[in-house]
């Protein structure tokens, strides 16, 4: 005979279904979790060849209003075929590119060499690892303006006149000063007002300063301006030893990432040695980018293959050590920059040190460039 169940029975019945059930339903949950998060922490995409999948490593790049190769590179199609790609992060004011590739708010970003190096000395971790722009007479970095009716026409006319440049620390406070010192200017008898670039033209004709330094592709308006007198550019003041705008890295994504910072070189590597070869079309691209009329764009050149050299560097930290801004010695070019992650940039031979079998020659500071089509072929 089948003994009829108690109250107490059908009660730890009931709770062992719903502790059951509940585990069910955790297990379940968290599962779904797993893979929620598994698809956020690492993105797959197919490879070129379309047998295996790899896992995407984003870097964070600002979105700014400006022609720079990452977004040429993204655009050509370079960092297809890599598992690297660009996640852009809106608009960053210039001046704060650099502290926030120190920080890591940022993984890459590009400003003028003493940026860097005054970073570097302040204990930022952060390299530079391509070149960038080359100034060349006809690809100046920098242009120099006056109202026509204003009769400044020489460095000395500077003393006493207000001058708009887009940020203190870069090269058009130090470039413009070394040359104005080279003239027998006294730089302090000059008032120094940031000024960004897109509005500089506009504050020179409406009197609100004296002098104006543009870079492009702001200065091509300038230039066109019947208003406006032009009176140099940099290439006439150190012929581009100070116009380089490197590309720079954070230290602990370098450390974690080094196969993205090599795609990243490699992709705007590429980019560069496209504008020097396509000069029209990528004034076009400019102008498509910033909404501009392409009859004002300038040309844009690279340094090739984005090898970076040793005296664009050197030059800045002479500049920052003879004006106080670092202390002599601190900071070395070995400190600032390296070629190890450019395919480009070819290692530099080492006389009667030839690499053992455990032993490579890694890329140093300094070195020369092999031909992209070279690279490419036996790529």
């Amino acid at each position: 005979m089948r003994s009829i169940p108690t109250r107490s029975r059908l009660r730890d019945r009931t709770i062992s279904v719903a502790v059951a059930s509940i585990a069910a339903s955790l297990l379940l949950l968290q599962s779904g979790c797993n893979s929620r998060d598994d698809a956020t922490n690492a993105t797959s995409v197919a490879s070129s060849n379309g047998a295996e999948a790899r896992n995407v490593t984003y870097f964070k790049y600002p979105d700014n209003p400006a022609f720079d190769l990452v977004y040429l590179a993204d655009k050509l199609g370079y960092f297809d075929g890599t598992s690297t790609r660009p996640k852009y992060v809106g608009k960053v004011s210039a001046p704060q590119i650099i502290p926030l590739v120190g920080t890591g708010e940022i993984d890459f970003g590009t400003r003028m060499v003493p940026l860097v190096i005054s970073a570097i000395a302040s204990g930022a971790d952060i390299k530079v690892i391509s070149a960038g722009g080359e100034t060349l007479p006809d690809a100046p970095h920098m242009k120099y303006f006056s109202r026509k009716d204003s009769g400044i026409r020489e460095p000395k006319d500077f003393e006493g006149k207000t001058v708009a440049f887009n940020s203190f620390g870069a090269c058009a406070e130090f470039v413009t000063k070394k040359y104005l010192s080279q003239h027998g200017v006294d730089v302090s008898k000059v008032n120094w007002l940031v000024v960004p670039d897109n509005q500089s033209q506009q504050a020179l004709v409406t009197k609100n300063v004296d002098i104006a330094i543009i870079h492009p592709p702001f200065s091509g308006a300038a230039e066109h301006d019947p208003q406006l007198h032009k009176l140099w550019s940099d290439w006439d003041e150190d012929h581009g030893l100070g116009g380089m705008a490197p590309y720079s890295v954070n230290g602990a994504f370098a450390r974690a990432h080094p196969q993205a910072v090599r795609d990243f070189v490699a992709a705007i590597a590429k980019a560069g040695n496209w504008v020097n070869a396509h000069p029209d079309e990528a004034r076009k691209l400019t102008a498509e980018r910033l909404g501009i009329d392409v009859d004002v764009v300038e040309r844009y050149a690279y340094v090739k293959d984005l090898v970076v050299t040793t005296p664009p560097i050197q030059y800045y930290i002479d500049i920052l050590e003879q004006a106080g801004k670092i202390p002599k010695g601190k900071v070395k070019v070995e400190d600032v920059y390296t070629n190890e992650y450019n395919p480009y940039a070819q290692p530099p031979a080492r006389a009667n040190a030839p690499a053992g079998p455990n032993k490579s020659a890694s890329a140093t500071p300094g070195h020369d460039a092999r031909p992209l089509a070279s690279v490419e072929a036996a790529s």
